[in-house]
């Protein structure tokens, strides 16, 4: 392809858009689930939560493969009406569902959705030159922006469906409504796309090859970041909001909404970046940067009680008095000789009790608090440096819901700039193998998504805390950087091909 043409661009608006609501049913499951664990319909553990979040995106991811060298043999065309519609049926009878077997099955099913990306990315790439082909791979990733869609409208769709939720039954009616709109995306792209595919045709083996190359390993890793943990935090976000912030599910849907319409969207920035700049640069800032959102995210909200300073007798005698603000302590020898010690009481202490309640103001940093108890009696005997009074200190960090907002949404953004570079990569490496490559390195990626909310509620399980998700994704971020940082000095001593590292 020497140049784009206005088909070419009604070519990447159709598969965007064909993308874009494949993407928003791949991720239905993340704010169906939570309203019905949430509104007691189903009681599944948080365990069977995050499998039920995570077996659509393994589908989708596992499929990525088959369809991107399918997509290569007959065209994306073809493979996208045959992905939207087999996606279509089971996410109708998922309204028909009546247990977490019924549930989990047809989940796998419409799972599938997913594997629309390796059809779109083989395709769209056919339609433009390799110097434009960044940009127009980063718009067609904009279609991340379904999973936006999703969680900015699931939500109110569902509250209208149950009739405020007090018909809870009308639930079944959202997935109805997303098998429609699937069917009606295949009708479109049958009757306005033009199906194109590579002039050469290889065997199975040879579109395999790549396999064996551990630069494709390492774009997989940087997409298990950049992509995968996208999608599992696109559906993650909606039950972490609603336990450690205590939202309502549509509010934390806005909330998610925050995170993932960026990230879809900037993968148009991302693919414009990689093309004047490069993608290495691109994902050196996107690791980087995400690195120093991650630390900040992993302090936990907390209350804590802690040991803190406590009184000891200066001298020896007898205990006089205790009131809530101060022992006073007698000489043995000499009434008139005495001691007063001050006490900080509880009921002075600024204590912030803050976790469970809704009117907390904005507290950016830790806040403490600190009380002391006696642990003696009137008329007790002391010696020098026994413990007269206890002490506790009382600590709360806030991880104000704003704070923690902004750092999600900055993460997102870098998430959307990255996967727009790691195709850049691609289609600079092997231009004639985009659809198998684009699909290996989508599986790859895809199986953060499914991992990513498993591995989540298992982690959720063991530690109690919320926050232990973010310090999975920091070690994922450092060991991308480090293995792309040790790649690029060794193709600073082994000839290369052209283009970034």
């Amino acid at each position: 392809m020497n140049q784009a043409t206005g088909r070419s661009n009604l070519m990447l608006l159709l598969s965007t858009l064909a993308f874009t609501i494949s993407f928003a049913a791949w991720m239905v499951n993340g704010v169906l689930v939570t309203y019905l664990t949430n509104n007691g319909i189903f009681n599944w553990t948080p365990v069977q939560t995050g499998w039920l979040l995570g077996v659509p995106v393994l589908i989708g991811s596992v499929f990525r493969l088959p369809v991107g060298i399918l997509t290569d043999k007959f065209g994306g065309k073809w493979l996208m009406i045959a992905v939207l519609l087999l996606s279509a049926l089971p996410m109708y009878f998922l309204s028909w569902a009546n247990s977490y077997g019924a549930f989990l099955l047809l989940s796998f099913a419409f799972g599938i959705s997913g594997s629309s990306f390796a059809a779109g990315v083989a395709y769209v790439s056919l339609w433009y030159p390799k110097e434009k082909q960044g940009t127009a791979l980063g718009i067609f990733g904009a279609g991340n922006a379904g999973a936006a869609l999703t969680t900015l409208f699931a939500p109110s769709i569902l509250t209208w469906l149950t009739d405020g939720n007090t018909v809870l039954e009308g639930w079944r009616d959202l997935p109805k409504l997303y098998a429609a709109l699937l069917v009606l995306m295949a009708v479109i792209i049958l009757l306005f796309a033009k199906n194109k595919t590579p002039g050469m045709v290889k065997s199975l083996g040879q579109r395999l090859l790549p396999l064996k190359e551990l630069r494709v390993w390492r774009f997989g890793l940087y997409y298990f970041f950049v992509f995968g943990s996208f999608v599992a935090l696109s559906q993650w976000l909606i039950p972490y909001y609603v336990n450690v912030y205590s939202l309502s599910i549509v509010s934390a849907g806005m909330m998610t909404t925050a995170f993932n319409l960026p990230a879809g969207l900037l993968r148009i920035v991302g693919g414009v970046l990689s093309d004047k700049v490069g993608a290495r640069i691109v994902l050196y800032w996107v690791f980087g940067v995400s690195l120093v959102g991650l630390l900040f995210l992993l302090p936990p909200r907390v209350e804590l009680q802690t040991p803190g300073q406590g009184i000891m007798a200066a001298k020896s005698g007898i205990v006089e008095t205790i009131t809530t603000t101060e022992i006073i302590i007698a000489n043995e020898t000499d009434p008139a000789d005495k001691t007063t010690y001050t006490l900080l009481a509880a009921e002075q202490a600024d204590i912030r009790f803050g976790i469970h309640h809704d009117t907390e103001g904005f507290q950016p940093m830790p806040s403490t608090a600190e009380w002391q108890k006696p642990q003696v009696r009137v008329g007790d005997r002391v010696s020098k440096g026994d413990l007269l009074a206890k002490g506790t200190t009382h600590i709360y960090f806030q991880a104000n819901k704003w704070i923690f907002s902004v750092l999600v949404f900055l993460i997102g953004a870098m998430m959307g700039l990255g996967g727009a570079a790691v195709f850049k990569h691609i289609s600079t490496y092997y231009p004639d193998e985009v659809g198998t490559v684009g699909g290996i390195v989508g599986v790859l990626g895809g199986l953060g998504g499914f991992f990513g909310p498993i591995l989540f509620g298992y982690l959720l399980k063991a530690t109690g805390v919320w926050t232990s998700c973010w310090a999975l994704l920091f070690v994922i971020a450092l060991v991308a950087l480090i293995w792309m940082r040790f790649a690029i000095k060794d193709s600073m001593r082994i000839p290369s091909p052209p283009g970034p590292k």
